[in-house]
């Protein structure tokens, strides 16, 4: 495993990238001054993005249906937890936008090369979706309908 966002794994066998390029931005308040460069106070963290980019060749690596899967994650608007393989944690991060470029089609219009490019943002990490983006099961609902000592007289 290369590196997983929520429950969706990057591997070969699923969607391996070849580049991650990651970028984090610092805020500066200004302020104006007579007769100097206006001063600057660190104010905090601002946008982080991470792009990933790969090439799924399902005939060789990667599943065709796989970067369905990523729009299916991003269209429900969540934030996911991104780990990478070694375990280290980026944090929550949200998909922004899913782009991917196909060549070399097979006769029913199939393309055998698909390029990719995922851009995360980062959100903040108590926004992250606790299900990792899993459909959770089946909803159980209310299962519990009888009385609490039920169990006990049985």
């Amino acid at each position: 495993m290369m590196a997983a966002l929520g429950q969706f794994t990057f591997a070969l066998s699923t969607l391996a990238f070849t580049e991650m390029r990651r970028s984090s931005a610092f805020r500066h308040a200004s302020n104006s001054r007579v007769g100097a460069r206006p001063g600057l106070q660190y104010v905090g963290p601002g946008d982080e993005t991470i792009s990933l980019t790969g090439l799924l060749a399902p005939e060789f690596m990667g599943d065709r249906l796989a970067i369905e899967r990523l729009r299916d994650m991003a269209t429900k608007g969540s934030a996911y937890a991104l780990v990478n393989g070694a375990g280290e944690s980026f944090g929550a991060w949200v998909i922004e936008s899913v782009d991917e470029t196909g060549s070399i089609f097979i006769r029913e219009g199939v393309a055998r090369r698909t390029e990719f490019t995922l851009n995360l943002k980062r959100a903040d990490d108590a926004q992250a979706d606790p299900a990792g983006g899993s459909d959770g099961g089946e909803v159980w609902g209310d299962w519990w309908s009888g009385d609490d000592l039920d169990w006990w007289f049985s």
